[in-house]
């Protein structure tokens, strides 16, 4: 019975044209929509390289620790390098600033100094480098020291010795310059992806979809909104098993409207969901069963016809889809800094926010605080609901 029942509920599915749109349909059409609009923000937003100027006089030629880091950060040869530099003297650099040439230079005196005529991106980008280096060469300068006092405190210094161990505080001090030498790449068109994010919470929009399926199922299930309902409950056949049959088919055919999606997404719509594939899928498998549990949660709780029901499930979805920030990338922020507890109740912001851990997170804690969060929300919705049918009875059918 139940093999049979689940083959019934999975063909009644696949042939109800307005459940086909909304779950199959309707989030490939927006994707689409999304790719024609944002296509070119990747590139708009990506970090330009930075015309710069270094006024080549002798202290400059003197500090390899600047002159090291400013040949690594302008290779030409590296298709991430962040500057464009010019050897220039002091009046060459000055008249490429004045003509907007570059973005500003560094001249060396005692110590470096950054000139700038404006305080955009690149000349911001230009004096944290040179904060940076200046860190690094001042951390291996306290290091030496250090180790010379220690040295003569101890007594192991010799005379005879002293430039061996000058020498071998030179060779250690230029591994340190290596392993803490400013290191910064062009990352920002794999950091500042608005496109991402949007393709994030179209993925949590299909999941909470996926509730119109459990919705119909259950009011197929029910004596007072169908027929089939009426012949259910007065057959001998075990309810649970029928409502269960009915469920894993609605399930069964959201995930293959979320293979759809991802399978469009990725070889059509050319979306790179990175190195993490597998954890936004399974984040996607959490996320499909909340929204069905919101699906059935609804169909059995609330006491109205099958048309409003559905209206109530669009609108929940689409307004969850709204918070977590589907029509505008902020306002997701806006809720989490003024109504914190609306976006952890929201299954929308729990996918969204699962996903963009995985964009910006080194570790996996808070993407697996969003899974399992989504699991007791579907728990609790499901158990809600089961309490709510097992109270349901009728006088007449």
């Amino acid at each position: 019975m139940f093999i049979h029942n689940f083959k019934y509920a999975l063909k009644t599915l696949l042939k109800n044209k307005m459940l086909i749109f909304w779950t199959f349909a309707f989030p490939i059409i927006l994707g689409t929509f999304f790719k024609m609009a944002f296509s070119n923000i990747e590139k708009n937003e990506k970090l330009d390289i930075i015309d710069i100027a270094i006024v080549n006089n002798s202290e400059f030629k003197e500090n390899e620790t600047f002159k090291k880091s400013f040949e690594k950060l302008s290779d030409e040869n590296d298709d991430e390098r962040v500057f464009n530099t010019k050897y220039v003297t002091e009046d060459e650099a000055r008249k490429l600033l004045e003509n907007e040439e570059i973005s500003g230079y560094l001249i060396f005196n005692d110590t470096p100094k950054v000139i700038v005529t404006s305080s955009g991106i690149n000349e911001t980008v230009l004096k944290y480098v040179t904060e940076e280096i200046l860190q690094s060469e001042e951390l291996v300068k306290n290091v030496i020291e250090h180790k010379i006092k220690e040295q003569v405190k101890n007594g192991t210094i010799e005379f005879n010795s002293f430039d061996v161990f000058i020498e071998n505080l030179q060779k250690e001090a230029l591994e340190m310059l290596k392993d803490d030498n400013v290191n910064i790449e062009n990352v920002s068109n794999k950091n500042l992806s608005y496109t991402m994010i949007e393709y994030y919470t179209l993925i949590a929009m299909a999941c909470l979809y996926g509730g119109i399926l459990g919705m119909v199922v259950i009011n197929q299930n029910l004596p007072n909104m169908s027929n089939n309902g009426k012949r259910v409950a007065i057959s001998p056949t075990s309810k649970g098993k029928v409502i269960l049959s009915s469920v894993l088919a609605s399930y069964i055919t959201q995930l293959f409207g979320l293979f759809l999606l991802f399978i469009y997404t990725i070889f059509v719509l050319k979306v790179d969901y990175g190195n993490n594939l597998l954890y936004v899928i399974l984040l996607a498998l959490v996320g499909s069963l909340s929204g069905l549990s919101l699906g059935v949660f609804i169909a059995s709780v609330f006491k109205t016809n099958e048309n409003l029901k559905t209206g109530i499930v669009i609108s929940i979805t689409m307004f969850g889809c709204f918070l977590s920030g589907m029509m505008g990338v902020t306002m997701k922020y806006i809720v989490d800094k003024n109504i914190p507890i609306l976006n952890k109740l929201n299954p929308a912001s729990m996918i969204t926010d699962g996903l963009y851990s995985l964009y910006y997170y080194d570790t996996l804690d808070r993407y697996y605080f969003n899974v399992v969060s989504l699991l007791v929300f579907s728990l609790i919705l499901i158990g809600i609901s089961i309490i709510s049918l097992r109270r349901q009875k009728y006088d007449s059918i």
